[in-house]
């Protein structure tokens, strides 16, 4: 999986020339939150709600409301924006984009093919990501395999378990926590009661 695959490819962008009120009227027109700024063809920086929410006068200032607007109607995105901009490559793999975000405690990426941004990653994104690759949208049932003992070729035996008894893996995925490897794959409903018959008899742990 590649970002290109679960990226929003429509991107929204603004130069730094833009007025900060009519990029906040954009965000809002088109139900986002960040705006990447971009000037002759290039990402000079990102724009984001909360950027704009702390760009504005503090609830403290003596300020009216009108000065206020005045002040929004005269500032530029180029004034506010944050520059220092981390982004990901199109071809990078999903994982190190989540990655990134996380060790930059940010929530966007742009998505970059060589110095044009081709979309933009969300934590939105990533949600969507995870529900298409454990198949959520799907009738199924969760069954997992507890793994005591790691050996090669043990997804391939419980393929073969599966095959054998006719029963369909609907979607699988290995994953580890606190040391402990658990296979957890989605079956029909219907095919619950044998598929642990099965996996039981061959003596694996199901829960």
């Amino acid at each position: 999986m590649t970002v290109a695959d679960y990226m929003t490819d429509k991107v929204i962008t603004v130069n730094p020339d833009t007025l900060v009120s009519v990029a906040v009227s954009m965000m809002k027109d088109n139900q986002i939150h960040r705006l990447p700024v971009i000037e002759t063809g290039k990402l000079v920086g990102l724009v984001t709600a909360g950027i704009v929410e702390a760009a504005s006068p503090s609830a403290a200032t003596s300020l009216s409301i009108y000065e206020v607007n005045y002040i929004f109607n005269k500032m530029t995105v180029g004034e506010i924006m944050e520059k220092e901009v981390q982004t990901i490559s199109y071809d990078a793999i999903l994982e190190d984009g989540i990655y990134k975000m996380r060790q930059h405690d940010i929530g966007v990426l742009p998505v970059m093919d060589g110095e044009q941004v081709v979309g933009i990653l969300t934590t939105n994104d990533i949600l969507d990501a995870f529900l298409d690759i454990t198949d959520y949208q799907q009738k199924d049932t969760v069954v997992q395999i507890v793994i005591e003992q790691d050996s090669t070729g043990i997804i391939f035996k419980i393929g073969q378990l599966m095959a054998d008894n006719d029963l369909n893996i609907q979607t699988l995925m290995v994953t580890r926590h606190m040391g402990e490897i658990v296979i957890e794959m989605h079956v029909d409903p219907s095919d619950q009661i044998s598929v642990r018959a099965v996996l039981e008899s061959a003596g694996f742990t199901v829960r």
